[in-house]
């Protein structure tokens, strides 16, 4: 039996290795269906690791192994970033990484490279140490989260049948463990209006006007949603609005509003539509459209693969053996009791759980208040201490630590 002081060395030992792989993903920007470049960059990291396999599937997503036993444990990453934003924001090159007062600098560090850094690591302490033990430890590399959470993961189930026993997501935490986060959904209200000239609007019927009414009730419905003592409030916010007239000197006979739609536990689809139409209504737009869009873009490998704007909200239970096991990992490591606690925005929880009801927690290096953030940083500490935790979770599942 391997003692946790023995992985935690094993991955103290390995911390210039896990930078300098770190720095490696930043260099090559990884946009949403634009994550070519760096996959090849993690599939060559996880050879170089000594991973028993390294592929990329269909779709794009990059997924390595450790170990050929029956059961399957997963650690997950997205590998995709947002754009760097205004550079005027950034008092360093964000693809340009440095290494300065003990952090990593630049796009991804935090949301979600620092992750994947980790797990490669992680997956050369299993391999070293021999901690895989009846497991397949799969680590997966996975595209286009940041446009569309959860799409690679249905891909990996559905089209790869892969179905693990428990998934371990490394988006940032601070280094606390989370077991969930409130689902989301967009949508898309349709508002209809008759076009006139615009010197005598009172001849028409002005779409946007009638936008304008339903979106002032959507506010107000925001103040009526729910409360969940774990997840927190639900939301609803409109993003964007939109109109569309025969000229700019017309009345608009369309308009249409793009709705962010944060859930808690007990609502659906069907139910967070409902609300929207009797919003309408209530605005005294009773013939409003709503829809859920579908996401249609093209990967990396040139494949579409379609899916419903639709998250669902997933909770791990407190109860769960999964928790208690990362909980009793934590504390063997560090000496210390973790926070328990849940992400603020989505991850792929929502198709792995959320979907499909395979357990979840997370754990992962980096604060998620620095995702999206100019000057985004990642701790070394935090790169070293995630290896040392998904090395360690992954050997308690098999029973080799």
């Amino acid at each position: 039996m391997i003692e946790p002081a023995e992985i935690l060395a094993a991955a103290k030992r390995y911390e210039q290795d896990t930078v300098r792989f770190l720095c490696d993903m930043v260099r090559v920007p990884s946009f949403s269906c634009e994550e070519g470049d760096v996959v090849r960059v993690i599939k060559a990291g996880m050879e170089k690791a000594g991973f028993d396999e390294a592929r990329v599937d269909g779709l794009g997503n990059v997924i390595g192994r450790v170990g050929s036993g029956p059961r399957i444990i997963a650690f997950d990453a997205h590998v995709d970033t947002v754009m760097e934003g205004a550079r005027s924001q950034w008092k360093r090159d964000p693809f340009g990484p440095v290494v300065e007062d003990g952090r990593v600098w630049g796009r991804g560090t935090v949301d979600q490279e620092g992750g994947m850094a980790s797990m490669v690591c992680a997956g050369r302490i299993i391999k070293d140490l021999g901690l895989a033990g009846d497991l397949a430890v799969l680590f997966t590399g996975t595209v286009m989260e940041e446009d569309c959470d959860g799409l690679c993961w249905q891909y990996i189930i559905r089209e790869g049948g892969i179905r693990p026993e428990v998934v371990v997501i490394t988006e940032p935490t601070n280094m606390n463990i989370y077991r969930g986060h409130r689902g989301r959904m967009e949508m898309k209200v349709r508002l209809s209006g008759v076009s006139c000239h615009g010197s005598a609007p009172e001849r028409g019927v002005n779409a946007v006007y009638r936008a304008s009414r339903v979106a002032l009730e959507i506010e107000k419905l925001n103040g009526r949603l729910r409360t969940d003592p774990f997840l927190g409030k639900a939301t609803v916010a409109v993003t964007e609005c939109g109109s569309s007239s025969p000229s700019l000197c017309a009345v608009p006979d369309g308009a249409v509003l793009h709705l962010d739609r944060r859930m808690v536990r007990g609502e659906t689809r069907e139910s967070a539509i409902a609300e929207v139409l009797e919003a309408a209504r209530s605005a005294g737009v009773g013939d409003a459209a709503v829809e859920v869009p579908v996401y249609e873009e093209v990967s990396h490998t040139d494949l579409v693969y379609p899916m419903e704007k639709y998250y669902p909200t997933w909770v791990l239970e407190e109860d769960s053996p999964h928790l208690a096991r990362a909980v009793s990992v934590y504390r063997d490591l560090f000496g210390k009791d973790p926070m328990v606690d849940k992400w603020t925005f989505s991850t792929n929880g929502v198709a792995i759980m959320g979907m499909h009801g395979i357990p979840c927690l997370g754990l992962g290096p980096g604060n998620e208040v620095l995702a999206h953030a100019p000057n985004e940083a990642c701790p070394v500490e935090h790169l070293t201490h995630a290896a040392a935790f998904y090395a360690a979770f992954a050997a308690r599942m098999a029973g080799t630590a």
